[in-house]
């Protein structure tokens, strides 16, 4: 698949260290590491919300040198917090990112994929932090657009699984898998190192600013190298056909 992203000795003082590496249309990228290790900076980076030493190609073309609305239609971000906007109802927010014109049948997919279908009447302010950040990840999947074809199109998440249930996680990585399926690259920040180990198809492991390891989940989470970002001991078993990492303490 092609380069979608290209980072080459991107840093941000005191967050994160020089980055050269890449991000391929089609591709399903998990950002692992402890809290405080710059996962959150480097979404920022790659959305261009954070300038930052050294050169980010998207698409050909220097971050830097799009012009916002084309950027907004190519690129969008869920961030880690944020507070409902004002009193609304949630099919207006949600309509508010159709940036490509109003579309009833795409906005009622994404809602009823997320188990929001009925929510959409519902003021912001009454959601509650499920509910919200369902309604989050609604609006940016509505931002990129709908179609067979979404490549060239990159989808940034911070924790999207914050507050989720576990059928709420299920139906989100059905939407992401989708997406991938079609072209777009996603690249999202997890703590959930099994989910990791299951869903991604790359992991950039990051400690204190620092990309420590990138690759395949099966070599990049390997308890040799996980133990000293996490300063605890890990043990790697097969169940059921899948591997499955434990704490060792």
């Amino acid at each position: 698949m092609p380069v979608l992203l290209r980072l080459e000795s991107v840093a941000l003082s005191g967050r994160v260290a020089s980055v050269t590496a890449q991000v391929r249309c089609g591709e399903l990228l998990h950002l692992v590491g402890p809290n405080g290790a710059g996962k959150s900076s480097l979404l920022g980076i790659m959305a261009g919300l954070l300038r930052a030493e050294g050169r980010i190609l998207f698409d050909g073309r220097l971050l830097a040198d799009w012009p916002p609305a084309a950027l907004a239609r190519r690129r969008a971000l869920l961030a880690q917090q944020q507070t409902p906007p004002f009193a609304m109802p949630l099919w207006r927010y949600l309509r508010l990112h159709q940036l490509d014109g109003e579309n009833d049948r795409a906005m009622l997919n994404r809602a009823q994929a997320l188990q929001l279908g009925e929510k959409l009447d519902r003021p912001l302010a009454s959601l509650s932090g499920g509910e919200w950040q369902r309604a989050r990840l609604a609006a940016v999947l509505l931002q990129l657009g709908d179609g067979e074809d979404l490549s060239g199109k990159l989808l940034l998440l911070d924790e999207p699984m914050n507050s989720l249930d576990v059928a709420q996680q299920v139906a989100l990585n059905t939407q992401l898998q989708a997406l991938c399926r079609a072209g777009a690259a996603v690249v999202l920040s997890s703590h959930d190192l099994n989910y990791s180990l299951r869903h991604a198809a790359q992991v950039w492991l990051m400690a204190r600013g620092v990309l420590i390891a990138r690759g395949e989940p099966d070599w990049v989470l390997t308890p040799a190298q996980l133990a000293p970002v996490y300063g605890v001991m890990f043990r790697r078993l097969a169940v059921e056909g899948d591997n499955v990492l434990i704490t060792a303490q």
